[in-house]
């Protein structure tokens, strides 16, 4: 991203990435992507798709566990709406299907398994320490520019392309769509897709573009901020995989995976 679009996505903080027009939505400029200014940003993408989800189909009783989105095209600033159906609907789990429309094009698909909360399993099964990091009021904030504006941030430890432990907070600096507060639902699915630069990124900057998200969830954030730690990056002939931990100020929340090609950022 350039000094010039840096300054205007801080100058616009607080712009909603979409207004609302009849069934559908209209990209402000704030969605603007990394790779091509004139696409939007997958995040942006996988974010919308969850927000119709959870309106058409959520229900407090059930936990959204996983949702998949497939980012096959990079869609312009064309008016955008969202088509969706349950495909299976059983007693304990609810899987819902959506699609994303750029103009008259697909621009992406998601699936997303919905789980009905009940009691805990018997017995204890081994899980991972829950991480003992600083909370994000603890925390001076970045410099002015920091992720281009996108986030508001809180760095725990290394950062994109470092070669040790990688691990922050972030929240979101705007609403998803004009006059509608996010959800615990939104906040965490929009943030799902920094894991791929996270993850991904290396010595010489980001050279991977995503094509998926996946998110794992065992439970809602109950806060603003969603803590991320990098769990993996691998990489060969030109695919990645990367992987990270979610938190919330409470503890795990679950965790947000993704599939990538490696790609040179255009000038």
């Amino acid at each position: 991203m350039s000094a010039m679009e840096t300054d205007v996505i801080e100058r616009q903080t607080g712009q909603p990435f979409f207004e609302r027009a009849g069934d559908g939505f209209v990209p402000q400029p704030v969605c603007a992507g990394p790779w091509d200014p004139k696409s939007l940003h997958g995040r942006v993408v996988a974010g919308l798709l969850a927000a119709e989800i959870e309106r058409n189909h959520g229900d407090d009783a059930l936990i959204p566990a996983r949702l998949t989105v497939d980012l096959y095209r990079l869609p312009d600033f064309s008016p955008m709406r969202v088509t969706t159906e349950v495909i299976r609907e059983g007693r304990r789990i609810r899987v819902v299907a959506a699609e994303i429309w750029s103009g008259d094009r697909s621009a992406g698909r998601a699936t997303c398994q919905l789980l009905r909360k009940g009691g805990e399993a018997r017995g204890k099964v081994w899980a991972r320490d829950n991480w003992d990091v600083p909370m994000p009021a603890g925390i001076a904030a970045p410099a002015a520019g920091a992720l281009g504006g996108m986030w508001h941030t809180r760095p725990i430890a290394g950062a994109m392309g470092d070669s040790g432990p990688r691990r922050c907070w972030i929240s979101e600096a705007r609403e998803l769509i004009a006059g509608e507060a996010l959800t615990p639902w939104q906040r965490v699915a929009l943030a799902a897709d920094f894991a791929s630069p996270f993850a991904n990124a290396g010595d010489n900057g980001l050279g991977f573009i995503n094509t998926d998200i996946t998110l794992y969830l065992h439970r809602l954030p109950r806060t603003e901020w969603i803590g991320f730690e990098v769990a993996n990056h691998q990489s060969a002939d030109g695919v990645a995989n990367g992987e990270c931990y979610l938190y919330d100020e409470t503890g795990p929340i679950g965790s947000s995976s993704v599939a990538a090609l490696a790609q040179n950022r255009e000038a």
